[in-house]
């Protein structure tokens, strides 16, 4: 039965498309609003329901008794009593005789008198008032407890005023604090009068206040036993954190000389605030799954909070692409240091810095398990640091699994059965004993890393066989796949003040990973009970676990009982803390560094009101869906299937006031090539011919949403869906009801003739002007032209943490149809500035430093700023970067609907990254201003055969090319110029789809997934230049004038893609002849393309020449490495240009006068996430597979390059270690002097069977090690993956190329080498510079690029 059915049966009338918000705020604004509900045939009349007695219309008539025969007798007068106060009072052994309202009670026997709940004016029932004073002046010992209207009544019989509030206090989430002890609490209320607490007469003083508008919240005498409650402690489902109150009454009963303060709890003591001079706090490192852009917004938000209360910080961290790595600003550390996060790099920092403090809850499970390691060793005891927030201690009951089950069982919570084990053998006995199918969960890992789930004892063996290469300890527990699962965000304080900040759903049932699910918030299909009681039970937890700060607590529920069980909590700021934060406008970063400080959650500001407490939870009026991105394509032999271990690089948070159109908003952000919730697959890819619908959708995958809209459309019921998938019903009948209205627009030939309802309908569920045209055979621009002509218009709403009930001080903004009004003027005419979107293998964090940079520069020279971005995981979107944030997509149709809104004076698109880039010229076309270099520049920059074609005109070197048309052709140029070549499709990031082709086979599957990428453009090929080293040029331009700039190299030669690369700054092998070369070309094409802006160009360049590679017209990856290594931010300059500032060129690094490092050298490394990435050969190509980056700078290159890779996650060999070496027939004579030495060094080699007879040849000891899956003619050796899983390794060297037979066997070691985590190096020249720096190992130093800027200012 649908809600529409119920009401219909029941007989209820209902209202549907009301803007519920602009109510709110038209009733806030006006104090008091009468209202009415009218049908067009039953006109009624306004009238004040105030001035009637409501008491008397809901109150009993006749007393009535409950709990008959129980111990305490109480008297409650009917003011309109929840039948949840009777069953309190009952259960705790009351006899409750209920009386009506106008009842003379004055002269009877009772151990207690309640005066109950009740609706309207307490003026209007005088007889009551003056019943409850006389009792009050007869000086009786019996107790009086009033809730809601009892505690106005008790007031107003003592003597005190009461008076009308201008809107009341109504909700589950209002916050209260007891002023006798300072504690606080959520209540429930619906109350419109309060009490005047400054009238109130001698003895009787406020008990509780409201914390956000000071109300009074109930009173007690302060010798007699008389206490209330405006609130409403016995809610029903919740929140119950007042029920103590029904207790206190008892209390008073039983003993009627006992103190107020004696019967009300009261907590701990609470700590003073600390008082420390310096804090130094721990970065996550660079971005990988599972760890990835969070931890920079959690940490930026952190240092300002720590700043903010005048504390000297000191950041460890090597991210270098990250905004909290910046060493200028208000919101910056103090000092950075660009070092491994690893225990011996971050005592050599407190030795030197000597903090008082250090925060180890906001850089993820590396600074979690390096702050356990540190406190394991007694090295914060040492020099007498302090853990800021949840201590060590607590923080190793929650990730040791074992410790934790059984620190559960002390409060009577549950996991789910399971048995913590220490080897394979345990593991396997535990999971007999337990049955199968069973999850496995790795301790002290993030991101589900370790985990899965296991139907048989093959696949047990296998994943805790891997899971133990990087733990001591997993969990072995039943399976509860297909339960719900649900997280709560929490916060508490050192006084025990806790708040739940955040609730969310996962679409996906339990079995795929939280990071991997789509999420929606708040939930969607719990029930009042179910969410209270996951409520209460998060807190209760998270008291007993003695958190201090946030935390993340996660459930499986079953989806047809009360059951459930918790999965685990995360005593640190995670994932979804900035997805939580992101979702409510509640900065819990920033909350929780200051609760660290044993500041109180009462004493801290909301920051959207400038006015109400942070002690609150906050209200939601429309719905958040966060959805993963994924790039398991680039991975060939990856599975696409996703669980219980985490693969998604990034994600998107949409906001919409319909589920449907928050879902289709998300789905939009992913890929600009997905236009909603349809059938069609992203990238424009095609369903496989074999494709088995049914077992795509039990199998989640990262295409299942895709799947369940094509069942629809092949005629597929929710039930028949549901049974599939368990994803619960209420979302499928959403979806359904999506694939339904666009059926009915598909019935229509053209998109002008749509009535503006039907239209209308379509946009409040989500479907873009785009996605309606396709349905109806238009265009995307005659779609937004009949939308518009009909007078359909987004409106923009406020994300203010409070649901319209205060007004907000920031503007977080989100665009909706289902409304009615906007929530402000548009009168700022500010300058855009378009974000990065969801980050993804290419585009990362290093846009989103971009984007802040172009920001912070426009906000000092006085611009107002409007930011579109959807990431939820950015600084950019932090709502006090800017004057206006926008949280919406970055498409054609919104980016044009908000620049139409803010009449904004133009738009930057050149800091973030291809999304916005790809913009340009769609933009121009339709009368925007672009900032900056010209899009028409922009388009030919971006299309590699019109880019090939200006070259060649303006004399500028480049490799062999020519744009394809048809495979023929492609196989004709390589016949020409010979293999191998290299396919570029356009318009693309981060090499997608780019492959280097060695064959005619190659050349067919390589340029079919080119194609399919660049539909819309041609797919250029060029001869592949081997041997060629590779140089970036990173530069400003004015008006073709290059301005700025910095030149960096890569480590390893061409064919490796720059974001997979190791680049250097200064370049080390560069002549001055080619550096010459290099800035000519440089100046022709700036000159040529008409540069105002960034840009970004890659070199070949070999002994006798020097070739392009591409140009980027905006902001690269590489910007932040450069920027900060020379000191000069390139953004800040790109923007000040792009808008027509001024520019000190005095004071630049122009082509006449770099600004290169003297002293010292910086190397920026890349961090890969291979252990996620089951099956992935990590083998670096064209195509880009890198997920993060670090940089860390030293004297030389040796010492830098090592600080890098450990940065990174690389483990140095131990001296003495084993070295695995394995290169094909071509490398040995360029490879023997880097084994030569690694031998001198004392490291023993071992190799396969052809390199170790070639080692040994040249006086090179080197054992034989027996290929895994070919045959070796020498017998009785180990067979190396053997030897790797064994951890008898400790580095391997694999150096294959494509001409050797043994393809599988090297495959198999590399894949051998990720899995037992041993240290893996696939790149001849990275080889040899890892040789030549482990000479220097002991030469490392903990100072960084800011003690050698600072010396050479000095």
């Amino acid at each position: 039965m649908s809600l529409s059915d119920w009401l219909k049966q029941e007989g209820v009338p209902a209202l549907h498309g009301i803007d519920t918000r602009m109510i709110t705020k038209y009733v806030r604004d006006r104090s008091e609003v009468l209202g009415k509900i009218e049908f067009d045939d039953q006109p009624i009349e306004l009238e004040s329901p105030n001035s009637r007695n409501l008491i008397g219309e809901c109150s009993i008539t006749e007393p009535q008794l409950f709990g008959k025969g129980n111990t305490h007798r109480v008297l409650a007068v009917d003011c309109g009593t929840k039948h949840s106060i009777i069953r309190n009072l009952v259960q705790r052994d009351c006899e409750v005789k209920l009386v009506p309202w106008n009842y003379d009670f004055t002269q009877e026997e009772f151990d207690g008198l309640f005066i109950s709940n009740g609706p309207g004016d307490p003026l209007t029932v005088p007889e009551l008032i003056q019943n409850v004073k006389t009792v009050i002046d007869q000086g009786r010992k019996q107790p009086i407890f009033g809730i809601c209207m009892g505690n106005q009544i008790t007031a107003l019989a003592a003597g005190a005023k009461s008076y009308k509030l201008p809107m009341g206090n109504r909700g589950h989430n209002q916050p209260v604090r007891n002023l006798l002890n300072g504690q606080a609490f959520i209540t429930s209320q619906n109350h419109g009068y309060a009490i005047d607490d400054t009238t109130l007469p001698e003895g009787f003083h406020p008990l509780f206040v409201n914390c956000n508008d000071g109300t009074n919240e109930g009173i007690f005498h302060e010798s007699r036993p008389i206490v209330t409650a405006q609130f409403h402690p016995e809610a029903n489902g919740g929140p119950t954190d007042t029920m103590f109150m029904f207790d206190t009454f008892k209390s008073m009963m039983e003993s009627p000389n006992c103190s107020i303060k004696a019967s009300i709890p009261n907590p701990a003591v609470a700590p003073a605030k600390l008082k420390l001079n310096k804090v130094l706090m721990l970065g996550s490192g660079g971005l990988s799954i599972g760890q990835a852009g969070e931890f920079d917004y959690s940490g930026s938000q952190a240092v300002k909070a720590l700043k903010e209360e005048g504390l000297k910080t000191v950041l460890m961290n090597p991210n270098i692409a990250s905004v909290q790595t910046n060493a200028v600003g208000d919101k910056q550390a103090d000092t950075v240091y660009f070092l491994p996060v690893t225990a011996q790099f971050v005592e050599e920092v407190i030795a030197k810095e000597r903090p008082d403090g250090i925060v180890l809850s906001m850089g993820g499970q590396t600074a979690l398990n390096v702050g356990v390691e540190l406190h394991k060793k007694g090295i914060l005891d040492k020099y007498n640091v302090k853990v800021l927030g949840t201590q060590v201690d607590m923080i190793m009951a929650t990730e040791d699994r074992e410790i934790f089950a059984s620190r559960l069982k002390e409060i009577n919570e549950k996991l789910a059965p399971s048995i913590a084990v220490e080897n394979v053998p345990d593991a396997v006995k535990a999971a007999r004993e337990i049955k199968y199918p069973v999850m496995v969960r790795a301790a002290y890992c993030l991101g589900g890393l370790g985990s899965g789930l296991c139907e048989t004892e093959e696949q047990l063996v296998d994943l805790c066989t891997k899971a133990f290469q990087m733990t001591n300890q997993v969990l072995i527990e039943k399976s509860l796949k297909g339960w719900k699962e649900v997280e709560y965000e929490v916060v508490r304080d050192c006084a025990d003040n806790c708040v739940t900040v955040c609730n969310m759903e996962n679409f996906d049932p339990l079995g795929v990973h939280t990071g991997d699910s789509i999420v929606v918030a708040p939930s969607q299909t719990l029930s009042n009970q179910e969410y209270h009681m996951l409520r209460e039970t998060a807190i209760k937890v998270v008291r007993h676990f003695s958190i201090v700060g946030e935390c993340n607590i996660q459930y499986a529920l079953d989806p047809v009982s009360l059951d459930y069980c918790i999965i685990e909590i995360n005593a640190r700021l995670s994932r979804s803390s900035a997805l939580a934060s992101k979702a409510t406008g509640y900065p819990l970063a920033f909350i929780a560094a200051k609760l660290g400080l044993n500041i109180q959650l009462p004493e801290i500001t909301n920051m959207t009101t400038g006015k109400t407490t942070a002690c609150f939870e906050p209200s939601l009026d429309y719905i958040v869906t966060k959805i993963p991105r994924w790039d398991l394509d680039r991975f060939f032999r990856t599975p696409k299937e996703i669980g219980s271990a985490m693969k998604s690089v990034g994600e998107v948070m949409a906001i919409g006031r319909s589920f449907e159109e928050s879902l289709q908003k998300a789905l939009r952000m992913t890929h600009p090539s997905i236009s909603g919730f349809t059938q069609s697959l992203p990238a424009g890819k095609s369903y496989p011919s074999d494709y088995d619908l049914e077992e795509a959708l039990r199998i989640p995958s990262n295409t299942r949403i895709h799947a369940i809209c094509k069942a629809f459309n092949d005629g597929y019921s929710v039930d028949r869906i549901h049974e599939l998938t368990n994803i619960d019903k209420w979302f499928l009948h959403k979806l359904q009801y999506i694939v339904e209205h666009g059926d009915e627009l598909q019935k229509c030939s053209d998109v002008s003739a749509l009535s503006a309802e039907t239209l209308k309908t379509a946009k409040s569920l989500g479907f873009s002007d785009k996605q309606i045209g396709n349905l109806c055979g238009s265009s995307e621009a005659d779609s937004r032209s009949a939308r518009l002509g009909k007078g359909i218009v987004p409106w923009v709403k406020q994300i203010d943490t409070m649901a319209a009930e205060y007004p907000a001080m920031t503007n977080y903004l989100y665009c909706t149809y289902n409304g009615a009004e906007h929530d402000l003027t548009f009168d700022d005419n500010g300058t855009m500035v378009l974000g990065c979107g969801p980050y993804h293998i290419g585009s990362s964090v290093e846009f989103d430093w971009c984007a802040v940079s172009a920001i912070r520069t426009l906000r000092e020279m006085g611009k107002k700023t409007i930011v579109v971005n959807h990431n939820p995981e950015t600084v950019s979107t932090d709502f006090d970067e800017c004057d206006r944030l926008y949280f919406d997509e970055l498409s054609l149709e919104r980016v044009l609907d908000i620049y139409q809104l803010e009449n904004s004076t133009g738009v930057i698109i050149s800091v973030g990254g291809q999304i916005p880039n790809n913009l340009a010229l769609p933009l121009h076309n339709n009368g925007v201003n672009v900032l900056g270099t010209s899009p028409l520049d922009i388009d030919a920059a971006e299309s590699r055969a019109r880019f090939s074609a200006i070259l060649d005109d303006i004399g500028v070197g480049q490799a062999p090319w020519r744009s394809l048309t048809s495979l023929d052709d492609a196989l004709d140029f390589a016949a020409s110029v010979g293999y191998p070549c290299l396919l570029r499709p356009s318009f693309v990031l981060s090499g997608s789809a780019m492959n280097v082709v060695y064959d005619p086979e190659e050349m067919k599957a390589f340029l079919k997934a080119a194609t399919e990428l660049s539909q819309e453009h041609p797919v250029v090929i060029t001869k592949f230049v081997e041997g060629a080293r590779e140089v970036e040029m990173d530069a400003v331009a004015r008006n073709g004038v290059v301005v700025a700039h910095a030149v960096s190299e890569h480590v390893e030669n061409a064919g490796v893609h720059s974001g997979d690369a190791t680049l250097i700054m200064p370049a080390q092998t560069l002549t001055n002849q080619q550096v010459d070369k290099i800035y000519e070309i440089t100046r022709k094409i700036a000159s040529r393309f008409s540069i105002s802006g960034p840009l970004n160009m890659q070199f070949l360049v070999t002994d006798d020449n020097i070739m392009v590679i591409e140009l980027n017209l905006r902001a690269s990856r590489t910007c932040p490495f450069v920027s900060k290594t020379i000191g000069t931010d390139l953004v800040k300059v790109a923007t000040k240009v792009m808008v027509g500032a001024e520019l000190d060129l005095k004071e630049l690094p122009t082509l006449e006068t770099p600004h290169n490092p003297v002293d010292y050298v910086g190397i920026k490394a890349p961090m890969f996430s291979w252990p996620r990435l089951r099956d992935a050969d990590p083998l670096l190509r064209c195509e880009m597979s890198s997920t993060g980056e670090v940089a860390c700078f030293a004297p030389d290159v040796h010492t830098a390059f090592l600080k890098s890779l450990i940065s990174a996650g690389f483990k140095l060999p131990p001296k003495g270690g084993n070295i695995m070496i394995g290169i094909q027939q071509s490398f040995q004579p360029a490879f023997l002097p880097t084994a030569k030495k690694l031998h001198d060094l004392g490291y023993k080699l071992c190799a396969t069977e052809a390199t170790a007879e070639y080692l040994n040849k040249h006086n090179i000891p080197a054992d034989i090690v027996g290929w895994p899956a070919s045959d070796n003619t020498c017998e009785n050796v180990g067979i190396a993956t053997k030897l790797i899983q064994e951890k008898a390794i400790d580095l391997v060297i694999n150096l294959p190329n494509n001409n050797t037979k043994y393809v599988q066997d090297n495959y198999m070691i590399r894949r051998m080498s990720i899995d037992s985590q041993t240290p893996l190096v696939t790149n001849f020249q990275i080889a040899k510079l890892l040789t030549e720096s482990l000479a220097k190992e002991d030469q490392m130093r903990p100072d960084s690029l800011f003690h050698y800027q600072k010396r050479a200012t000095v």
